[in-house]
Parts: structure tokens; sequence; C-alpha cells
């Protein structure tokens, strides 16, 4: 993979964890959203509905937390070959 990689120096490999995909965080947001603007509230339109949803989304957006990568990828790559062995 190392040696595709160096022929190939436009490519960029961005690895997920099984355990960490963007389905999580998907997911990890949408439970936010029921959690502190859905589940209690009482919405008698869509339109009250839509507006919940859309403040939840604009006080998210005035402060993001953008998500750090904490592994090195020749360490994942290491962790991926090894296991692959297995």
């Amino acid at each position: 993979m190392r040696s595709w990689l160096a022929r190939h120096p436009r490519v960029t490999f961005h690895f997920t964890p099984t355990s960490c995909s963007w389905a999580n965080a998907v997911e990890g947001w949408f439970a936010k959203l029921t959690r502190q603007r859905l589940k209690r509230g009482a919405f008698t339109s869509i339109a009250g509905l839509q507006t919940a949803i859309n403040r939840f989304i604009a006080e998210a957006n005035r402060k993001p937390k953008p998500l750090v990568w904490s592994r090195s990828t020749d360490a994942t790559l290491l962790l991926s070959c090894t296991s692959d062995k297995r």
C-alpha cells in the first residue's frame, strides 16, 4: 500500500475507525438534537418543528467542534496490517 501511495502523491487516505465512523457521528448529532430540542417540545405545526430544528443547527454552528485525529497514518497502517494477519 505504501508503494502505491508513493506513486500516487495526489491521493490521501483518511482512516476512519469502525467504532467512530461518520455514520456514528451523524447518529450522535441526531440523538443530541432529539435530547436537547425535540424530546420535550410541543409542536403544533410543521413550521414550529422546523424552527426548533433550524435554531438548534444555528446554535451548533456558532460553536463547532471539529474532529481532530489523534492517531498518525503510520500507526493506523501498522494496526491495519497486524489485524489483517489474524
